[in-house]
């Protein structure tokens, strides 16, 4: 190839490493922000340039071949090293700027998360924040998220984690729930209950106490439960406690506002629920030598926001 020629191929070889990172061409173009089409004739004019194919495919797969390959792996590091240059240059404005994707989980999203991401693009006009609500743990590098929000015990290694804010299982009821069926003393009690539970691996769902106060006899109890109602998001949970079906154990965010109206109330308020679910919000991120602005500037917003907790 003619010095000309590749000089007006360094974006045909950036695609090329989208591509290989997507692993579709219609992953690859919405990553890019271009059409399918436009992929595929790119992909196939540095075929027809390198005059050797690269990308090998099939109605159901695609994969590359040894040569393109080895394109994307020689190339990988100076790409990076551009995006971070680039990124270096332009955090030198004085305001955060650019497009942030976020992914976040549903139920915390849609009552904690998003007032404050309104906020903060209040006070920074010239950030765009993209936000998937979804309750599956992503693949940040992969799926290009700039940050993830996850309530999670211990995050990656590989990735750099803030500490937002502490959180803590709450097991709630209506008092009209309570006055029919009678308010448990102990965590055994729960078992003459209807138990609204996020549904985990285990065949029989359990939950597990502890005494607040080291002064209650007993240690750690693990109690089976049992109810006709299951799900895997806490926003459901939280209605179906709040229609009287029973006592549900969800995160405090969830239960927050409804226990401060006093529509929901605490059911065993001496004993603490653990192991449900994590007790640390974390905003996460794939590490990288270079933080952008905008990042930094939004962590620093939501653990100014959230530091206070949830507690109701």
């Amino acid at each position: 190839m003619e010095e000309q020629k590749i000089n007006t191929l360094w974006t045909h070889l950036h695609w090329l490493s989208v591509l290989a990172q997507q692993g579709s061409y219609t992953a690859a173009a919405a990553r890019l922000g271009v059409s399918k089409a436009a992929m595929s004739q790119r992909i196939a004019e540095l075929e027809r340039a390198a005059k050797v194919t690269l990308v090998q495919r099939t109605t159901r797969s695609l994969r590359l071949t040894e040569a393109g390959q080895r394109l994307v792996d020689e190339t990988r590091a100076s790409f990076e090293q551009i995006e971070q240059s680039f990124a270096q240059v332009r955090d030198l404005a004085e305001q955060p700027s650019g497009l942030l994707r976020v992914t976040a989980p549903v139920a915390f999203a849609r009552q904690q998360l998003v007032p404050l991401l309104a906020d903060f693009l209040k006070d920074y006009p010239d950030v765009r924040i993209e936000l998937d609500l979804s309750d599956r743990l992503s693949t940040l590098a992969t799926e290009g998220y700039d940050l993830a929000i996850r309530h999670t015990a211990r995050p990656p290694d590989t990735h750099v984690a803030w500490a937002l804010c502490d959180t803590e299982s709450v097991l709630v009821a209506t008092r009209a729930y309570l006055r029919k069926h009678g308010e448990p003393q102990t965590p055994a009690e729960l078992q003459g209950h209807n138990c609204l539970h996020y549904p985990r691996s285990q065949d029989t769902p359990a939950w597990t106490f502890e005494p607040r106060q080291p002064s209650i006899a007993g240690e750690r109890i693990t109690v089976p439960v049992s109810g006709n109602f299951a799900a895997n998001n806490s926003e459901a949970l939280r209605e179906a406690a709040l229609a009287g079906a029973g006592i549900a154990l969800m995160p405090d965010f969830s239960a927050q506002t409804e226990l401060r109206k006093g529509h929901l109330v605490r059911v065993l308020p001496d004993w603490k629920p653990v192991g449900a679910f994590a007790e640390t919000i974390y905003a996460i991120r794939p590490y990288a030598p270079h933080v952008p602005r905008a990042v930094t500037a939004l962590v620093a917003r939501l653990r100014q926001g959230l530091g206070s907790g949830f507690g109701g």
